[in-house]
């Protein structure tokens, strides 16, 4: 058989079970992003500034996210590797010990951000005017973010076992309450005026809880969960959980901290350039949607190869997954690029806004395509036992490669300076990840071939 045959026999026995795999995430993950961004649209019909003061407690709110992943990678990765290796009663041990874990971490986290808050949002540059409306915002907000942790930590454990159309469809089921609830909790009905700004965390809060009844009902149906031996199972796989969650945590922590600095140059540009900022970057988490679910259908897969040591078929699923994120992120940010003024109007209240947007739009989202590959590389490292590796990866791309181009674009040329910046940044990172992958399953692919042990308990 020929190299060309054998690729194609290759996509076509992978292929349909990628997609099985995938497309439940992806609408599921379609729905969530989709409501964020409508979410974000109701805001800006309140006006300028309560678009500001929400765009403001973006970076924060990634924060709690990146926390979130960093512990669901773990999740996902050691259940995975426990499945893999036939080891069911240990993955039932730690599917309970990282509810309970990660449910207290969040909260611990969310408590700090509210007791932090007024240093933080004046650091980010959110002026007093701005601070009063995240004041009352930021409370239901955080509730929000801790509902939504915890229904996230119950995906996991789905998908780590190989269901992803639950959580696809509890995503969709949590997106479709939300988009009901927030033009009721921010505009009112009838003699009711509504909440305004906090009205969409309130709706938001509201749609996760009932996601997570549901969810844990149909978690109490799986024999999934024990309370034997956690005490043991807790001191023995403290160390591997930590020498995962931990460089996955940072990793994705890298991008609210960048956030964070991003918005504060942003910020210098005027209150308009926050609020398109903020509207780009609800759209840029819509528009890698594809990327976003893969990197939460192809890890437990990648994990489950791992544990039976099957290399061959890891280097065919990650070869494949990054020609589609490249093909599918090129076509749909050209498209954009065209539309981005109508895209603009439909999402963009005042005019200012409307013309930072499109050329926000024009430049970053046909340059996704390359942060695709990088953030598909992040997360396939991090199922594949190289967490160090994926954090540095993670850190050189947004501290040599984004921040200091977006912060000279910025100085050179204000915002489309800054937009131009960004891109280029995102263009470099994933040229350098594309590498890095690509070197890493060369060299233990040969491995394979010389019969070397590809999986020591821990690779750095």
């Amino acid at each position: 058989m020929t190299a060309d045959s054998s690729r194609d026999s290759t996509i076509s026995r992978l292929g349909p079970t990628l997609w099985r795999q995938t497309w439940p995430m992806t609408i599921g993950v379609l729905a969530l992003l989709g409501f964020q961004l409508v979410d974000s649209a109701f805001v800006a019909r309140l006006g300028t500034a309560p678009l500001a003061a929400q765009s403001f407690t973006f970076p924060l709110t990634f924060l709690i996210i990146g926390v979130q992943v960093g512990l669901g990678i773990a999740i996902a990765a050691l259940i995975s590797r426990a499945l893999g290796a036939g080891e069911g009663e240990r993955a039932r041990r730690l599917g309970s010990l990282v509810l309970m874990v990660g449910s207290a971490t969040i909260a611990l986290l969310a408590w700090l951000l509210w007791w932090a808050q007024a240093p933080i949002f004046s650091r980010l540059g959110a002026d007093a005017a701005a601070r009063i409306l995240i004041r009352d915002y930021w409370g239901p907000q955080l509730l929000a973010a801790w509902l939504g942790a915890v229904l996230y930590f119950v995906y996991s454990l789905f998908r780590a076992h190989g269901d992803t159309r639950l959580p696809g469809k509890l995503m969709v089921m949590t997106s479709l309450v939300n988009l009901l609830l927030d033009p009721l909790f921010i505009f009112g009905i009838g003699p009711w005026a509504g909440l305004g700004l906090p009205g969409a965390a309130w709706a938001t809060a509201i749609a996760f809880g009932s996601g997570l009844l549901l969810a844990v009902y149909r978690l109490r149906r799986r024999d999934w969960l024990t309370r034997h031996g956690l005490r043991r199972e807790l001191a023995g796989s403290a160390g591997p959980f930590a020498g995962i969650a931990g460089p996955a945590m940072i990793s994705q922590l890298m991008p609210p901290l960048a956030a964070m600095l991003a918005v504060s140059v942003v910020a210098s540009l005027g209150e308009s350039s926050v609020a398109a900022w903020g509207l780009a970057s609800r759209l840029e988490t819509l528009s890698l949607v594809v990327v976003l679910a893969m990197t939460m259908s192809l890890p437990p897969w990648l994990g489950r190869c791992y544990g039976a040591g099957d290399w061959v078929q890891v280097r065919q699923l990650v070869g494949l997954a990054l020609k589609i994120v490249v093909a599918w992120q090129l076509m749909l940010g050209a498209l954009l690029a065209l539309v981005a003024p109508w895209l603009a109007q439909l999402l963009a209240g005042s005019p200012e806004v409307r013309g930072d947007l499109t050329v926000l739009i024009r430049f970053l989202l046909p340059s996704y395509a390359a942060l695709g590959v990088c953030m598909l590389v992040v997360s396939a490292g991090n199922a594949l036992g190289w967490p160090l590796r994926a954090m540095l990866m993670s850190t050189a791309r947004l501290f040599l490669c984004y921040l200091p181009l977006l912060w000279l674009g910025s100085s050179l040329a204000g915002l489309p300076g800054l937009a131009m910046g960004a891109a280029l940044g995102n263009v470099l990172a994933g040229a350098v990840a594309w590498q890095l992958m690509r070197r890493m399953l060369g060299r233990d692919e040969a491995n394979a071939c010389d019969g070397t042990k590809l999986f020591p308990h821990e690779r750095t």
